[in-house]
């Protein structure tokens, strides 16, 4: 660990930013999706948890509907007000909750949905295993990622997001 960072970080001074590229919603899917993300964890130091301040504007979500079959995350709700999606089940959230999306198949399918007037912010901590596959019931897709270091220390992954039932056979042009 580096000694030189502080393990303390005041929420106050982290500031969302627009989403990476890679997650950014393109297309149709702009209209319901939008999210700024501030990364916590690397200033911090974490190593096995992610962390992350996530900022939705009124009528948005930050992803789709999705489960994730290794990793497990908890939100925390800091200001304003929205709903949770998990499985076939909708809860509201206010500021002061805490929830909880542990691994597993469709019925740990999770999404939150700001539903109020203002920006809904959230904690979000999750564990940092990879590989990490992930299904999105609504759209019948799934995605697999997995990170490490390159031989140069830099960080490394692999992603791909494809449909169930559409494959290649292992042996097709070898």
């Amino acid at each position: 660990m580096d000694t030189t960072r502080s393990p303390v970080l005041n929420i106050a001074d982290v500031e969302p930013q627009p989403l990476p590229a890679a997650f950014a919603p393109k297309g149709g899917a702009a209209q319901r999706y939008g999210a700024r993300m501030g990364f916590i964890g690397p200033r911090v130091g974490a190593q096995k948890l992610g962390y992350n301040l996530t900022a939705v504007p009124p009528g948005m979500r930050a992803f789709p509907f999705h489960n994730h079959r290794v990793n497990e995350e908890m939100f925390f709700v800091l200001e304003g007000s929205g709903e949770v999606r998990i499985g076939d089940r909708t809860w509201p959230l206010r500021a002061g909750d805490i929830v909880a999306c542990p691994p597993g198949g469709p019925e740990t399918a999770h999404q939150i949905t700001n539903t109020g007037t203002g920006e809904l912010r959230y904690l979000a901590v999750s564990t940092k295993q990879s590989p990490e596959v992930c299904d999105y019931p609504d759209s019948g897709k799934f995605g697999v990622l997995a990170e490490w270091s390159g031989p140069d220390g830099k960080p490394q992954a692999f992603r791909v997001v494809g449909r169930h039932g559409e494959s290649v056979d292992y042996w097709e042009g070898e």
